[in-house]
């Protein structure tokens, strides 16, 4: 059986400092790649054309990440995706895994895990996103910011599986130019609502930019919408709960969100553990040695 051809789907937007070290991590693998600029003012197109890329370049005058995205998957020639972004590196260790999802030749959509760290810190957070699939005209990613491709994947059939396949993103970013970003996300979050009220995927996203904004009431509230929309959520019910415990000091309330995720889903260590806390502060609470005189 021949292997089946890959290729690299990325947008980028001055990326001269990173590019070169994601494209060296994956040129082996994949049978082309596909460089979507949408606005680069330094060398980032002549770098990529150096690793033998084919750029093409794409109006960003109106913002929309799914369009340049999927401006890109229509000039892919591989049989499947991998999407990455500049800033990511894709592990050595996971290339022989992403081969073998590859030769099973199956109708999915694989999660990556991609480990994140901020700047100078030590702290690293750990999230997943799906960057390998079948090439097909339906697999399309919807989203102006925060855009993903889960949906329609799943809406033409598809499923989805969660892999061990590891990518390493460099997510340093001064404080002021994240902040201006989680505003320009929180402005056209708002737009995508506003115009397709029904579509509640976009919730998620701006509850995180309000919270990574230190915009905590505002997050809660979304999260408390969230749960309205998702009432057999269990995760969603946590996330109000947790809302309600932390930023809102409603502890009733957020047990209340609890038993509901721990009934949604029984074992939930999460909920389990919110419960617990809440009865340790209501025991700490009660007066201790006092006796009845009855």
């Amino acid at each position: 059986m021949s292997k089946a051809s890959l290729s690299l789907c990325m947008i980028v937007r001055n990326e001269e400092r990173t590019l070169p070290r994601c494209l060296d991590a994956v040129r082996s693998l994949c049978s082309e790649m596909v460089i979507v600029d949408t606005g680069s003012t330094d060398m980032t197109p002549e770098i990529a054309s150096g690793y033998g890329a084919k750029v093409t370049h794409f109006d960003f005058t109106f913002v929309d990440f799914a369009a340049a995205r999927n401006h890109g998957l229509k000039l892919a020639t591989g049989q499947w995706i991998l999407v990455l972004d500049a800033d990511e590196i894709l592990h050595s260790e996971s290339l022989p895994l992403v081969e073998e999802f590859l030769s099973r030749n199956d109708n999915a959509g694989y999660y990556f895990e991609r480990v994140n760290y901020h700047g100078n810190s030590k702290t690293t957070t750990t999230d997943y996103a799906v960057r390998l699939f079948p090439n097909r005209a339906d697999y399309r990613f919807r989203g102006r910011v925060h855009e993903t491709v889960e949906a329609s994947i799943l809406a033409a059939g598809g499923f989805l599986v969660r892999t061990p396949i590891r990518i390493d993103h460099d997510f340093a970013c001064d404080p002021e130019t994240r902040r201006e970003k989680n505003l320009r996300y929180l402005g056209i979050l708002n737009e995508e609502i506003a115009a397709n009220p029904s579509d509640d995927s976009r919730l998620d996203f701006l509850a995180t930019e309000y919270h990574q904004l230190g915009m905590f009431n505002k997050a809660a509230d979304v999260a408390e919408r969230i749960a309205r929309v998702r009432p057999l959520d269990a995760r969603a019910q946590l996330h109000a709960g947790v809302y309600h415990l932390l930023y809102k000091v409603d502890p009733e309330r957020a047990r209340a969100d609890f038993m509901q995720a721990l009934t949604l889903r029984p074992d939930y260590p999460e909920a389990e553990s919110f419960l617990q806390l809440l009865d340790e502060r209501d025991r700490a609470a009660v007066p201790q040695g006092r006796v009845s005189t009855t």
